[in-house]
Formats: C-alpha cells, structure tokens, sequence
C-alpha cells in the first residue's frame, strides 16, 4: 500500500501535468492569434460548419415517406428565418427545435 507521501507526490504530479497539458494551447498559439489565416478562419469557420452540419443533417430525410422532410424544413426554416430577423442564435436555436418537435408530433 502506498504512503501518504507517495500518494501526495502522485496527486501533484497529475495535477502538474493537467495544468500543463490546459496552458499549453495558450502558450502555443500565443504568435500565432495575430495572423492573418487565423483572423480569416475565426471569421468563415463558424458559417462552414455550421453548412456541413444542416447538410449532413437533412442528408438522411426520406421526402418519398411520410412526413416527407416535413419537420425537418419546418425547423430549419424557422431557425434560419429567425435568426435572419433577430439575430440571437440561442432564440433561434430553441425556436427551430420546438418548431421541429412540435411538427413532428403532429404529423
């Protein structure tokens, strides 16, 4: 069975290394936050990804069955609408959803 000391020791260490492991993204990318690429991906990532997920999303809707992709444009409709109008992505999340959950149960 271990020691106190032993057990001590083993703690700190793991926590050194978590610690470290958790700082070294900011200590890596600390020249690299000022350059241009990473100014041009932070502003068209978000817009890529978020394509890629609806695409991959409504890949897999059967529109010859029923409720035809029904629930699936109904929710990506509203999410889309009304983020257009508000912008407030949290709103449009949670609007998009219901609508989708809701026009889901009813078909």
């Amino acid at each position: 069975m271990p020691s106190p000391l032993q057990i001590l020791l083993t703690l700190l260490v793991i926590g050194a290394v978590t610690y470290a492991l958790r700082l070294a993204p900011f200590v890596a990318l600390r020249k690299v936050r000022d350059s241009e690429l990473v100014d041009h991906l932070s502003r068209t990532m978000p817009l890529g990804v978020m394509a890629i997920l609806v695409v991959y999303t409504l890949s897999t809707v059967d529109l010859t069955a029923a409720p035809h992709g029904l629930p699936e444009i109904a929710g990506v409709a509203v999410t889309a609408g009304l983020h257009l109008w508000r912008r407030n992505a949290m709103l449009s999340i949670i609007a998009g959803t219901a609508t989708y959950m809701a026009v889901l149960a009813l078909v």
